[in-house]
């Protein structure tokens, strides 16, 4: 391996100035390390156009849209699509500004609690899965709005689309950044449109239709809910990924946080509600479909900003993909591993164009359930663990510390909360016996999580290293 190719794929918790700073060409040389305050630049407020952009985007509006397979009334589904919006993004809120204070990717974090073995199950299964997932995703909805619009075949819609993603998310962090603001325009003048001619032709209904197929009472709102929440939740694990950069300030910590929560809730909430609308009052059975229809004369102009809001996700999907690559030690470039996800992801968007909804909330539901303990896990250890120090920076980048007690607490809340799972793919006893719960997962895997590792943080330490140093007045960072 070339000197070059070595400096590319080291982890360093001091890693070395690189001269990347602001610049909008030069492709980011930095990957999982540890981000240098000479390379710290940027300010708070990049992170509302950052989710902002994101959140703007088909996949919610699919959500959304499921509201009448429920029978929800209007009224229920916006309460659901509001409270999870809020107290979803305020999560991803607080998981940036741990970003901003560590400097290292959100995954990362994780190999300290965890361990650096403990870590690569979660990163591999949840991270890589979601990365190649969510990317896949975002293409098959792009790339049938283009096909929609052009009458050209879905492999060179999609084909193209993912061809455009990966060359931004090669470049890197940056680049992304300064895309997702001038997107961020575009796309609202886009989708105020869409809303426009949506309620102009559309209609609420406030009525419970128990005829539904999916109707299920409470149970049903519960798992509405849980589809938005956990749409949130699967960003999670990416979220310091794009706040790293930013200068190691109380300010720049507040200002992310906020930032974020802002960027995810509105978009959220809007987005959501416009499915809401389509799903009432088209009769396309699905959201591509219904939005065609609801459009009328004005569907290529609906259709194009559905195709081009794809990019705002998919940007951080490859580039997040990557860094789980990374975060796993496997010895690659970042834009290599860029390269790698976009290849995966067309194949698995290509597999999966057919029958697209149900798979895609399956996905979501899947994801979710390992991700919930995972970011329990990581928030306790910020705040308790004493990862917020010199040394606890440090540790992340030790692999002889294989498996540590976060990995146990993590695998004690996918496994308890499995009896709880309410997918089409698997659904737990209790969930199976007691539908008009809903799906309770999220909230019990992460709960549990919690506890176990709260019952073992302080015990010695499974890979015999000394404990971290949590109290407030040990804080480095």
């Amino acid at each position: 391996m070339s000197p070059d190719t070595m400096r590319a794929v080291s982890e360093d918790s001091i890693a070395e100035d690189r001269g990347y700073r602001d610049s909008l060409t030069k492709i980011e040389p930095y990957g999982v390390e540890h981000i240098p305050d000479v390379e710290r630049h940027g300010r708070p407020r990049s992170q509302f156009f950052l989710w902002f952009a994101a959140g703007m985007n088909f996949p919610i509006v699919v959500l959304g849209f499921s509201a009448t397979y429920f029978g929800l009334p209007f009224w229920a589904a916006v309460l659901a699509i509001v409270l999870a919006g809020v107290i979803s993004s305020a999560g991803m809120g607080y998981l940036s500004a741990m970003g901003v204070r560590l400097g290292v990717p959100q995954q990362m974090q994780g190999r300290g609690p965890l361990g650096f073995v403990g870590n690569l199950f979660p990163v591999a299964y949840v991270n890589v899965f979601a990365g190649i997932g969510w990317a896949a995703v975002t293409v098959i909805l792009g790339g049938q709005a283009i096909a929609l619009l052009t009458d050209i075949p879905f492999w060179v819609s999609s084909l193209i689309l993912m061809g455009i993603q990966l060359a931004v998310a090669v470049i890197g962090y940056n680049l992304i950044h300064f895309l997702q603001r001038i997107l961020s325009f575009v796309l609202v003048i886009g989708f105020v449109f869409i809303t426009i001619v949506a309620a102009a032709n559309g209609h609420i209904v406030n009525e419970v239709n128990t005829a539904a197929e999916g109707f299920n009472g409470v149970g049903g709102w519960i798992v509405f809910f849980g589809w938005f929440f956990s749409f949130i939740v699967a960003w999670m694990p990416f979220a310091s990924d794009y706040s790293r950069y930013l200068p190691n300030t109380p300010g720049n910590r507040r200002g992310a946080g906020w930032a974020t929560m802002l960027g995810n809730s509105v978009t959220m909430v809007w987005m959501g509600v416009l499915g809401t609308v389509l799903g009432s009052a088209a009769t396309a059975t699905d959201s591509i479909g219904a939005l065609k229809e609801l459009m009328g004369p004005w569907a290529p102009i609906g259709l194009g900003i559905v195709a081009l809001s794809s990019f705002t996700q998919n940007f951080l999907n490859v580039y997040g993909g990557a860094i789980s690559i990374q975060t796993m030690g496997i010895p690659v470039k970042r834009h290599i591993g860029v390269v790698v996800i976009c290849v995966a992801s067309y194949l698995v968007a290509l597999w999966g164009q057919n029958g697209f909804n149900e798979g895609f909330t399956a996905f979501l539901n899947l994801t979710a359930y390992c991700i919930a303990p995972y970011v329990a896990v990581l928030v306790c250890d910020y705040l308790f663990g004493g990862r917020r120090t010199d040394r606890g920076l440090r540790e992340l980048f030790d692999k002889k510390r294989k498996v540590e007690w976060g990995f146990v607490a993590w695998a004690a809340g996918v496994v308890l909360s499995s009896p709880f799972w309410m997918s089409s793919i698997y659904t737990g006893p209790i969930a199976a016996a007691f539908p008009q719960i809903g799906d309770l997962s999220y909230y019990v895997g992460a709960a549990v999580a919690a506890l176990v590792y709260f019952a073992t943080y302080r015990l010695r330490r499974l890979s015999g290293h000394e404990l971290l140093d949590g109290s407030p007045q040990a804080q480095t960072l």
